[in-house]
């Protein structure tokens, strides 16, 4: 019998190469260990990603920047800030990253798709991810597709973070057979500074994150047949202690948790507003 494919997301992938244990305690273990508090800086990031979904979701002629804020009220997530004031301080931030950045769009282009759901199959995976835009332009070849990722959290990306996603070359590698159109260009836009950081993919380096990503469920799924057999499931999902262990949901519940001191739950917010570099988070 054919072995059967990996279903997985990018999310997915990502949990366990930075922490098989944080992996098995997302997707494997059942009841899941108990998570920590809700974190500011995924609020945020939530809020303003579905804001600029809104946007989108309007006809292009009430595409106006008066109507930003409302946009923005109606999306806002208030778990994890440290008090209102920080909260306040937060939304008023977030509200400049919106109108500055949807202020240098063209409101009647319209996109191929808004957190569009893309999929694709390999002789390994079975992969699906939410993109937050995909875009239609013309390239070389004709038309194509771009794909678009919001950030809002650490400064400083380069063309080196957009190639290295594994995250944007799956979406462009699903997208491509979606739309049946070339999808090579994946593009950072990084709200607070109003930066792209972009890197323009080819059939082998997109071929090469293919296989990067079959190899980790591989990974995956040596380990769960190493815990069906028998072993320990620590043994077979080991921690990797690292800076991340701060910011984990489960670092109350796991051994190595301690090793990094606790992070606040407002705590990257806090550096964002006040200009500080932003410390990696784990994807979520």
């Amino acid at each position: 019998m054919p072995e059967r494919l990996f279903v997985c997301t990018p999310s997915k992938l990502a949990a366990f190469t930075d922490c098989p244990r944080r992996y098995r305690y997302t997707y494997l273990d059942r009841p899941a260990p108990p998570k920590g508090p809700p974190w500011a800086h995924n609020s945020l990031g939530a809020s303003v990603h579905t804001a600029l979904r809104g946007w989108f979701s309007r006809p292009a002629e009430q595409r106006r920047p008066e109507g930003v804020a409302a946009l923005l009220k109606s999306a806002w997530v208030r778990e994890g800030y440290r008090d209102d004031e920080q909260e306040r301080t937060a939304y008023q931030q977030a509200l400049q990253w919106l109108e500055a950045y949807l202020g240098s769009l063209d409101p009647t282009v319209e996109p191929l798709g808004v957190e569009r759901v893309v999929a694709a199959k390999t002789s390994v995976l079975a992969f699906n991810g939410r993109a937050d835009r995909i875009d239609a332009r013309s390239g070389p070849d004709g038309a194509e597709a771009v794909i678009v990722d919001y950030k809002t959290g650490r400064a400083g990306l380069t063309t080196d973070d957009a190639r290295g996603s594994l995250a944007l070359a799956l979406y462009a590698y699903a997208a491509q057979r979606v739309f049946r159109r070339p999808c090579r260009r994946v593009e950072l836009h990084h709200l607070p500074s109003g930066t792209v950081s972009a890197f323009e993919h080819t059939a082998e380096s997109l071929d090469r994150q293919v296989a990067r990503a079959e190899a980790t469920a591989r990974d995956i799924g040596a380990a769960q047949r190493s815990t069906a057999d028998g072993a320990d499931p620590d043994d077979a999902f080991p921690t990797a202690p690292g800076t991340l262990c701060g910011w984990c949901d489960f670092r109350r519940v796991c051994p190595a948790g301690g090793q990094q001191p606790e992070q606040q739950p407002w705590a990257a917010v806090e550096r964002l507003l006040n200009g500080a570099p932003q410390p990696r988070t784990p994807p979520q």
